[in-house]
């Protein structure tokens, strides 16, 4: 983690600073919020998808579309947006991000074929990605030298809660609403307005600086210091990024191929089991050091492939479930890992625009194999394109491991030609 000095003392018997210590921990449970909620609006859809399908007779091309729609938007937005909360403050960015974040709900309630969809997730990609950043930077800046692990580990854990809560609430609401394709995105709008209300009354965690115009320039820039860090697990981050845009995706579509008897809520369980997955290995693995739970995650990969192939050919849904499992493992231990490990020596002045670095790898990574997936779908059927997809990300796997190794072979190679 980045060592920060505190603007206050953590411990003090003074009033003033109890009630500094006191906004300052209330400001970090809402910016936590605001990330979960953001995820779990990025994953609300998935168990709708296949009500979208049959309602609109949308292909699953057309899926992966809706889907990366989102991402790539996200993706510029990243890149054009990422840093702009170190010129500006975190609170306008966030206000603003928030309330489109709550329009674009209310226009996923009201979408009546794929183009208002993809119009109201192109929406929701630009405002998450201008939130993402700012949200998470915002956790660096209120970093706590008594809890050093604290904003890393919740930069990793809120998203994929997120995803879990999302998927999970919006099957239940696709089982038991009356209005499935309504209720959570109004939900949700109504939880994002009450978030933007909220920041109005946090202090500004950030130090406004000039350059605000000049940083919406499309850009990455991850400083020096986070570059090497970013290089060694950035393959990892690319494995376990696909096999989650395959799962949010066309998960539902799989689970339907290898048990067509299955109900709307079985397929969108199946991101639900990845992610809270996910959720609980980043925070079994809290204290394992971050290129550890890299390599480990990378690991996993090869046997949730495998059982995934295993699942198409007779296993059934065990072996689908047991591969979403195993996946979300994957998931949890690199992202936590890639996340430490890049966060773990940069300064205040590059945290939106190094977290953005990670998310662009990251969305893109979800977005381009699930849009080729679905293409693929199109033309060879699911069961041949699940395969391939399956294959790939453990070939994905083997070369992370490799990367990761690379450092403690440079280091072993480095000690062997010191020796006398």
């Amino acid at each position: 983690m980045p060592t920060v000095t505190p603007r206050a003392p953590a411990q003090s018997s003074h009033p003033g600073a109890r009630t500094q210590s006191a906004h300052r921990a209330a400001s970090f449970v809402l910016d936590a919020s605001i990330l979960a909620a953001l995820l779990a609006a990025s994953s609300a859809p998935t168990p709708l998808y296949p009500h979208y399908q049959g309602a609109w007779d949308l292909s699953a091309l057309t899926i992966t579309v809706v889907f990366s729609a989102y991402s790539l938007t996200l993706l510029l937005a990243l890149l054009t947006t990422g840093a702009l909360s170190d010129h500006l403050g975190r609170r306008p960015v966030l206000v603003g991000a928030l309330l489109l974040e709550a329009a674009s709900m209310l226009m996923l309630a009201t979408a009546d074929g794929a183009g208002a969809l993809i119009t109201a997730r192109i929406l929701q990609g630009a405002a998450t990605g201008a939130a993402t950043s700012a949200a998470g930077a915002a956790l660096l800046d209120l970093h706590d030298p008594l809890r050093p692990g604290r904003s890393a580990l919740t930069n990793s854990i809120a998203p994929v809660a997120g995803m879990a809560v999302g998927v999970l609430a919006s099957t239940l609401l696709v089982r038991f609403a009356p209005a499935p394709t309504v209720t959570v995105y109004v939900l949700l709008a109504v939880l994002f307005a009450a978030q933007a209300i909220a920041v109005t009354f946090t202090p500004e965690t950030a130090r406004p600086h000039t350059g605000a115009l000049r940083s919406l320039r499309p850009h990455l820039a991850v400083p020096p210091s986070a570059r090497s860090a970013l290089l060694a697990v950035g393959t990892a981050v690319v494995a376990i990024w696909a096999l989650g845009g395959f799962y949010s995706s066309l998960g539902p579509a799989l689970v339907h191929l290898v048990a067509s008897g299955a109900s709307q809520a079985a397929g969108g369980m199946v991101f639900f089991v990845l992610t809270t997955a996910a959720t609980l290995t980043v925070w079994t693995l809290r204290r394992t050091a971050p290129r550890a739970a890299a390599t480990g995650g990378s690991l996993a990969v090869i046997p949730s492939a495998a059982l995934s192939l295993l699942g198409l050919h007779g296993a059934g849904l065990p072996a689908v479930y047991g591969g979403a499992a195993l996946a979300g493992v994957a998931f949890g231990a690199v992202s936590q890992g890639a996340l430490r490990m890049t966060l773990a020596s940069i300064g205040e002045q590059d945290r939106a625009a190094t977290l953005a670095a990670y998310y662009v790898l990251s969305y893109l990574s979800m977005s381009l194999p699930a849009i080729a997936a679905g293409a693929a779908t199109q033309h060879y059927g699911l069961r041949t394109t699940a395969l391939a997809y399956a294959i790939a990300a453990a070939l994905l796997a083997v070369a992370a491991l490799a990367a990761l190794a690379m450092p403690r072979r440079r280091a072993a190679h480095s000690a062997h030609n010191d020796l006398p």
